[in-house]
Parts: structure tokens; C-alpha cells; sequence
């Protein structure tokens, strides 16, 4: 079965092509999350909740605006920022083993496995150095543009066209 028609019986609410849906996405989806929130647990939470919240609001969907696979990663990438923003995660965090910082120095400069399932790293690794730098730190790291702005020491005007251009080349590479 075609990707579109998947997505045509999943907005139907059929429950074999969210099943087909959830499998070829979860991966990919979960690193996503992962690289925002640094717990395993968290982002496997939130993965479910992703997929669960995209079945509730499938109709929203449309194909005219963009893939279904970015769709999602959208839906992932915002309920990731909101947890790392809400009270509970904040407090969970205060105490945090070393580990965790270890963890972050070491993949600070890398693109999770995990979110290329699909392929996209390839991808990205076509565009020049501050397209690259844009999307790691918007998409696979879950910054806000202020946080962009701020780590790249650029305006936020130029944070968002340049994630505009960005994300308009990677389009034409992918021929979407």
C-alpha cells in the first residue's frame, strides 16, 4: 500500500494503517524526541502520545502543506518543547547524574542515529554549514529560534529565513 493511501485510511480512522503508520515512523520519531527531552523513557512516553494525538487530529492534516512525515515531526517536536518547559520535567531535572551531561557533551556536535531512519541525515548533510547548524539545533534539538538566535549569536529574522531557505532546498532535494 502506497504512503498516501496510508495516510488517506489513517485519516479514516483505519486502525491497520495507523498500526503501519506507528511502525514505520516510531523510530525516527522517538530519536526526535529523544534529542529534546534526554530521557528514554520520556521520549518513548511522548512518542505514544505523539501518535495518539496525530489519530485524534488526523483531519488536520493535509498533503497540499507538506509530507506526513513532517507533520509528525512537528506534532513531536512541539509536545517535546512543552515538556522540557513544564513544571514536572524541570523539577525532575534538578538532580541529574552526571551521566546526563556526559551524554550531552558527546552528542552535542551529532545528529542522533535514531532520527535517520528515514534517510534524512543524508540529506541535510547536502546543505551548507549553516543550513546544517539551523535545522540540528530547530529540529533535531529542539531550540526554539530565540534559543538559535542566541546560540548562533544571529538576529532571529535571520534564524527564520535562513530555516525558511533551509527547509525550502531540503524540499527540492526531496522533490516534495
Amino acid at each position: 500500500m502506497s504512503l498516501e493511501t496510508l495516510v488517506l485510511q489513517f485519516q479514516k480512522k483505519d486502525e491497520s494503517a495507523f498500526e503501519a503508520l506507528y511502525h514505520m515512523y516510531q523510530e525516527s520519531i522517538r530519536g526526535v524526541i529523544f534529542n529534546i527531552v534526554r530521557d528514554e523513557a520520556i521520549a518513548e512516553e511522548l512518542m505514544q502520545d505523539v501518535f495518539v494525538k496525530a489519530w485524534q487530529k488526523s483531519d488536520s492534516y493535509s498533503a497540499a502543506k507538506g509530507r506526513f512525515f513532517t507533520w509528525l515531526l512537528n506534532i513531536a517536536r512541539n509536545a517535546s518543547i512543552d515538556k522540557t518547559r513544564s513544571k514536572d520535567f524541570k523539577k525532575g531535572k534538578q538532580n541529574l547524574k552526571v551521566d546526563f551531561f556526559v551524554d550531552i557533551l558527546q552528542n552535542k556536535t551529532d545528529l542522533n542515529r535514531q532520527t535517520d531512519a528515514i534517510g534524512l541525515k543524508a540529506f541535510v548533510e547536502k546543505l551548507a554549514d549553516k543550513c546544517k547548524k539551523i535545522i540540528e539545533l530547530l529540529y533535531f534539538k529542539g531550540f526554539t529560534q530565540k534559543e538559535a538566535s542566541e546560540t548562533l549569536e544571529i538576529p532571529i529574522g535571520t534564524i527564520k529565513t535562513r530555516n525558511r531557505n533551509c527547509i525550502n532546498e531540503l524540499r527540492q532535494m526531496l522533490d516534495i
